[in-house]
């Protein structure tokens, strides 16, 4: 179990820094408005080219809307991007206060707080994340990587299943997912 509990917590660092540079090179495809289709596509387990797919969603997850708004999301993704966690806090929550209905503010935040070691803040923030966006599979998979980390199984197999359920295509979690699943449940997913 404490094997489990430290890939969990490599899991969850990993993504959160990840996360601002695979989210600046997207671009979404020209006539790809709909949001529905491109997660259609990317919960196919044989979609053609699933990491374009996310990348995708996660540039449609950036768009604020507005342009004062998308810069305070790109200097608190590079205040992660150098570890300076208190800034990217800042970035972030001056964000959250002047739209805290965009649920990529709250993502950000969250992955902040949880590289600043503030890790109830950080599940407070997925939770508003998921509340905002539900199909945020970053967040899900975040989440049950923290709760992994805090000795909560049954909720982090929930939150990776959620995840996987969303996009298939993360590498990190079916094995982590699986094995757990058979201590969880006593069967194989």
């Amino acid at each position: 179990m404490a094997l489990l509990i430290r890939i969990a917590n490599t899991l969850a660092l990993l993504l959160a820094l990840a996360w601002p540079a695979a989210a600046q090179d997207a671009v979404a495809p020209d006539g790809a408005d709909d949001m529905d289709a491109l997660f259609a596509s990317l919960a196919d387990p044989d979609a053609a080219n699933p990491d374009q797919i996310a990348a995708d969603i996660r540039n449609r997850w950036s768009q604020s809307g507005s342009g004062t708004l998308d810069l305070l999301l790109r200097r608190g993704r590079s205040a992660i991007a150098a570890r300076d966690f208190t800034a990217a806090v800042e970035h972030f929550t001056a964000l959250t206060d002047h739209a805290p209905g965009f649920a990529e503010a709250w993502h950000g935040r969250a992955q902040a707080l949880f590289l600043d070691g503030r890790i109830g803040a950080a599940i407070g923030d997925l939770r508003r994340t998921l509340a905002l966006e539900p199909r945020h599979f970053e967040a899900w998979a975040g989440l049950g990587a923290i709760l992994m980390g805090l000795d909560r199984p049954a909720a982090a197999l929930e939150a990776w299943q959620r995840a996987l359920e969303l996009n298939p295509h993360i590498d990190e979690i079916p094995d982590a997912a699986e094995w757990l699943d058979i201590q969880v449940n006593g069967r194989e997913t």
